[in-house]
């Protein structure tokens, strides 16, 4: 009779949480000393900034963006030499950190910067497999030579004819203005499928000083209308309610397009990086087969992320919405194509938000 043998084998069944890199951005734009050139900082809701940083657009940008974040926040900043390759510094960044927005805080003053951005932040998905956006700046006006009507068609003219869905753009025109959208975007009190229209999140603080034209005019809700109109991210107000706000984080997608507005992007994006994980746990493993059992455990594997997401809360009566609709049966479908190949479909439903409200108020003069 052979020996007797015990083996006790410890399994991993990949049932931990998976890293979340929402709302940690990396801020680029040329440094402002050359001691902090060509070097990825790391900063938080506690960092001197101005200790840390010479004063310059970079940290103009950053000291904007920590104020409206608020606590916890956290980002990475690669301040550029000035013949530094923005798309080079970004890859390096990438070795080091990972990072759900890239926020280039130096104004892109020409069309093909913009196309460029979008081509290479998609091009991470394929070589990183990262799922990441970006907010670019646009020029502020040149008060000393345009006027409103001649920044309007120049800015609106950056953009016309582009369809780049990871890339918000965000004319400077209170100097700080993508530093602002950015802190915003990053705050905890809210989730990441929240606009940042929204009016109950507070007024934006530290915005710059309100600009004026060549003929001294004030900007106006009429130009930023337009320029909102146009898929550019701008401030707002309201007639007799204090404070200033924000528009719509619109994308540069196409008409039409799924992806116009960043908080529906955002929730995509976030349930990509996970269900990526998980999927990359089941390559090579049995335990995803296409038997009826196997594909009914793993519908519930890959649909662990979206429920997550999903989760809501009602305090005294008020309910606060998960970062997505909860899955309903057929939100997951599991196809096997070859023996060696299957396609996993996933259905993300955002919540509606209201952006634009029309109130009936009628008069009722009967005698009853």
């Amino acid at each position: 009779m052979p020996l007797g043998k015990v083996q006790v084998n410890n399994l991993n069944l990949g049932q931990g949480d998976i890293k979340a890199i929402e709302r940690h951005f990396l801020f680029i734009g040329l440094a402002g000393h050359a001691d902090e050139e060509s070097q990825l900082f790391s900063v938080g809701a506690q960092t001197d900034l101005t200790d840390v940083f010479a004063d310059s657009n970079l940290r103009e940008q950053l000291i904007a963006a920590q104020l409206n974040a608020g606590q916890n926040w956290t980002a990475a900043v690669y301040p550029l030499a000035a013949a530094e390759d923005v798309f080079h510094a970004i890859d390096l960044a990438n070795e080091v950190q990972s990072f759900e927005t890239i926020v280039l805080c130096d104004s892109q003053n020409t069309a093909q910067k913009l196309t460029d951005t979008h081509d290479y932040l998609f091009s991470l998905q394929a070589s990183l497999g990262r799922f990441v956006s970006g907010l670019v700046a646009l020029p502020g006006i040149d008060k000393a030579t345009q006027t409103w009507q001649q920044y309007e068609a120049a800015t609106i003219a950056l953009q016309a004819g582009l369809a780049a869905h990871l890339v918000v753009a965000v004319p400077q025109l209170h100097t700080n203005n993508v530093g602002v959208l950015a802190g915003r975007l990053c705050n905890r009190s809210v989730s990441i499928a929240d606009s940042p229209m929204r009016v109950a999140t507070g007024s934006v603080m530290g915005l710059g000083v309100a600009p004026i034209d060549s003929a001294a005019a004030p900007l106006s809700l009429a130009t930023l209308n337009t320029l909102s109109q146009a898929r550019l991210s701008v401030p707002h107000w309201y007639s007799d309610f204090e404070g200033v706000y924000w528009g719509d984080a619109s994308t540069l997608d196409a008409n039409g397009g799924d992806y116009q507005y960043l908080e529906h992007l955002r929730p995509v994006h976030k349930a990509s990086r996970e269900v990526r994980v998980l999927a990359i746990r089941r390559v090579g493993n049995r335990t995803l087969n296409s038997t009826p059992n196997s594909i009914e455990l793993n519908k519930s594997y890959f649909m662990k992320p979206l429920r997550a997401m999903s989760k809501s809360t009602t305090i005294l009566g008020t309910p606060f919405p998960g970062e997505i609709q909860a899955p309903i049966e057929g939100d997951i479908q599991i196809v096997w194509t070859t023996n060696k190949s299957v396609v996993i479909y996933l259905v993300v439903r955002p919540y509606n938000s209201p952006k634009e409200i029309t109130v009936n108020i009628l008069l009722d003069l009967s005698n009853d």
